[in-house]
């Protein structure tokens, strides 16, 4: 029995899980909201293992995957807001760059060819610093831990690797774009021809 379709089960459930996970912040019930969260961040490294390890690849997969990451840090930068644990451009911020890269892989996707490759360093970097943003920011309102000091840094880091990390996508996919287009094809035709004659 094949368990092709278990990577994108284990996306699904971490989409599922973010209504619960937002509940319980709101509630101020930071306490099972990071135990959920870290439970979605655990998911998030065990589908992708499923789907590298056992080449488990799918397209939806492609899509599903990056979906869940973005709604699940989308989702608790704005409640961070709602609550008045951070400032509002901040969470614009993470979701204006989340919408351009969803936006703009799923366009490329279907209206150019599949997305192949990983994401960028730079780009994983923001994640991860995001994640632990949220982390720090909720672990900070339950429990009055770590200081101040390290949140902002923290932010800071955010911010920097936002901005060059959307910069970095908008670059990368024109330039994908251009290499495939109807000029790009043509003029590999051309070539073909030419090495034929």
């Amino acid at each position: 029995m094949s368990l092709r379709w278990l990577p994108n089960a284990i996306s699904l459930m971490r989409i599922a899980m973010i209504v619960p996970i937002l509940v319980f912040m709101h509630e101020g019930r930071y306490d099972v909201a990071l135990i959920l969260f870290f439970i979605a961040g655990f998911s998030d490294g065990v589908d992708g293992f499923l789907a590298k390890r056992y080449d488990w690849h799918t397209r939806i997969g492609a899509m599903l995957d990056p979906i869940a990451d973005k709604l699940l840090v989308g989702g608790t930068f704005i409640m961070l807001v709602v609550n008045g644990l951070i400032p509002l451009w901040l969470a614009v911020l993470v979701v204006i760059r989340d919408v351009v890269i969803v936006g703009g892989a799923t366009i490329y996707n279907f209206l150019i060819k599949p997305i192949e490759g990983e994401p960028t360093r730079i780009s994983k970097l923001n994640t991860a610093l995001q994640l632990l943003f949220v982390v720090f920011v909720m672990s900070r309102a339950g429990y009055e831990w770590p200081d101040p000091i390290a949140i902002t840094v923290i932010g800071a880091g955010v911010v920097v690797t936002i901005v060059i990390s959307g910069i970095d996508y908008i670059w990368s996919w024109a330039r994908r774009a251009r290499a495939t287009g109807p000029d790009a094809q043509e003029l590999s035709a051309a070539s073909a021809d030419e090495e034929h004659r």
